[in-house]
């Protein structure tokens, strides 16, 4: 029994060092392949317009008369159309009809008052995003396809109602490609409607795709999720980067397809879901989520439309619940999701009264403690009463020192005489480790907390590791970048310090001396930790400090 405490300690270091992966990154098993589910085909009897109808000959001079269809080698250079909204800023290309940048007006790339607003799409991304092919690749010229647009301006202010933008593509063979945009002023969905109107004199049997493309995540961290992600026949799927070599393509009623950030999303919402596919690829760093639509045969003559809603913006469980499409389960924060979002909740709305990410934090924690509050005091009195057994507990160990065995039984009647609990005191702290981890997936992935100021001058942002003077050297062992003096870390390693002084020590000197080196292990661990993190962590060992004093002293 008197090892309990020692295995305790461990355990807690080994759950900080690596439950992150255990707990949070749900693993695909290497070489799982799900069964391949046959898209049942569609025919689509929509005619098409009178005006489609005007352009079915190839190599007829009326093909080119219309602006919407005109061929590919007259298109010219291609343009870029400017789309500005109160909330975001989208550059669409004529090549591909593609989003080349996305950028949100009220997210900035860094914590600087005077930095860049947030670009979404990385530059390098030259290909753009929401590129639209065919899974069988029967138009091979839908690549390089440049597309027209109906605007006559290369930008467009979308401030007092809904606008539309559409661009269009005819292929060599017959086939005409548009796209549709739908912009909302007050919103981060878009609308987009693609039409594929079969002009040709054969029918046209393909499956549909849509491109979602960003870089692979430069992180390294395992404790909160970035990467492709999707709800397959609702259940939620995110799949890690290093996972999508052993499985690239997935099946089912897909109701969303998404590429995750640690803080922003870009989704595609299909209207209609059942019996889609998912293909994911990974290249140069690139990563590539591609939704496919069920097979569908366009015969001469008709036409098909395949609706969807886009979201590309900020993580924030408030603004896309508010879209009711399901996108809402991509906010997820592991095992212990159902502890973290109340408590997400319960942030926002503490900051709605007292607009300070830092003070919201600090009151959480204290509502936290009151609630944990009984079975914090059955922990302590547990360690209260060894406490006061420790002389005897001594004099037991001195006396049996060469027979373990013998030692060990008058401990253990020791114990039951006096009614006491080895491990009552650790019992509890275990109890606590769920709301732990739920509060920090919250407080790593919450973007109310991004570039989110406590105390001006020093926590300057509650995301971000916390660092008080900052050092022009190029490393320091154990901390990541930037290089400075971790105050609020150091405090927290002294009150974690307190409290092991506070507690009963164990029998054995070298178990003492290592329980000893725990408030170390753990200030080093949490130095490149989020500041909101480690402040939460700090008001709780204080609480606790505190409550063991009472409780001390009570007895």
């Amino acid at each position: 029994m008197e090892q309990a405490r020692l295995i305790i300690a461990i355990v807690l270091s080994l759950l900080v060092f690596l439950a992150w992966d255990f707990f949070f990154v749900e693993k695909v098993p290497p070489g799982s392949k799900q069964p391949v589910q046959k898209a049942p085909e569609q025919t689509q009897g929509e005619p098409l317009t009178a005006e489609d109808t005007t352009i079915r000959d190839s190599g007829s001079q009326e093909q080119t008369e219309s602006p919407l269809s005109e061929s590919l080698s007259s298109a010219g250079a291609p343009r870029v159309i400017a789309v500005t909204t109160p909330l975001y800023a989208v550059n669409i290309s004529e090549k591909g009809a593609v989003f080349t940048s996305f950028v949100l007006k009220e997210y900035r790339e860094k914590a600087e008052e005077d930095s860049a607003f947030k670009e979404v799409i990385p530059q390098e991304m030259l290909t753009g995003s929401l590129r639209v092919g065919l899974a069988g690749n029967s138009l091979p010229g839908i690549g390089n396809a440049v597309f027209l647009t109906s605007l006559t301006s290369d930008s467009l202010n979308v401030e007092h109602q809904p606008e539309t933008v559409s661009f269009s593509w005819r292929s060599p063979e017959g086939i005409v490609i548009e796209k549709n945009f739908y912009f909302s002023p007050e919103t981060y969905k878009i609308g987009l409607t693609i039409t594929v109107k079969n002009v040709s004199s054969a029918p046209l049997k393909e499956s549909l795709t849509l491109s979602l493309v960003n870089k692979v995540p430069e992180s390294k961290q395992v404790y909160g999720f970035e990467g492709p992600s999707a709800l397959i026949n609702g259940s939620l799927e995110q799949i890690a980067v290093k996972d999508i070599e052993d499985k690239e393509r997935y099946d089912g009623d897909i109701k969303w397809a998404a590429l995750e950030s640690r803080y922003f999303i870009s989704a595609i919402i299909p209207l209609k879901t059942a019996d889609s596919s998912l293909d994911l690829s990974v290249k140069d760093r690139v990563m590539e989520s591609r939704y496919r639509y069920p097979v569908t045969e366009i015969s001469p003559e008709t036409q098909k439309h395949f609706e969807c809603d886009l979201y590309f913006g900020p993580k924030s469980l408030t603004i896309i619940k508010e879209m009711n499409n399901g996108l809402d389960r991509a906010i997820n924060f592991g095992w212990f999701d159902f502890i973290a979002k109340p408590c997400l909740w319960l942030m926002n709305y503490l900051y709605g009264f007292i607009p300070n990410y830092g003070v919201a934090i600090i009151i959480l924690t204290i509502l936290i403690k009151i609630l944990l509050w009984p079975i914090g005091n059955k922990g302590y009195k547990s360690m209260n009463e060894m406490k006061k057994l420790q002389p005897l507990m001594t004099e037991i160990r001195e006396k049996h020192k060469n027979d373990k065995q013998r030692m060990n039984q008058e401990l253990m009647a020791l114990y039951k005489t006096y009614k006491v609990n080895p491990v009552g005191g650790c019992f509890p702290m275990l109890l606590q480790i769920p709301v732990f981890f739920a509060l920090y997936r919250m407080l790593y992935e919450a973007i109310e907390l991004r570039h989110a100021a406590f105390i001006p001058g020093w926590v300057n942002d509650l995301s971000a590791p916390e660092r008080l003077v900052l050092f022009d050297i190029s490393y320091v062992p154990f901390m990541e970048p930037p290089y400075g003096i971790p105050l609020l870390t150091i405090i927290m390693g002294g009150t974690m310090l307190l409290q092991q002084k506070m507690s009963p020590p164990p029998g054995d000197p070298t178990q003492a001396k290592m329980m000893m080196f725990m408030p170390i292990i753990f200030t080093v661990i949490f130095i490149n930790f989020s500041s909101g993190l480690v402040l939460y962590w700090l008001i709780s060992n204080i609480l606790s400090i505190a409550q063991q004093y009472y409780i001390s002293k009570k007895a």
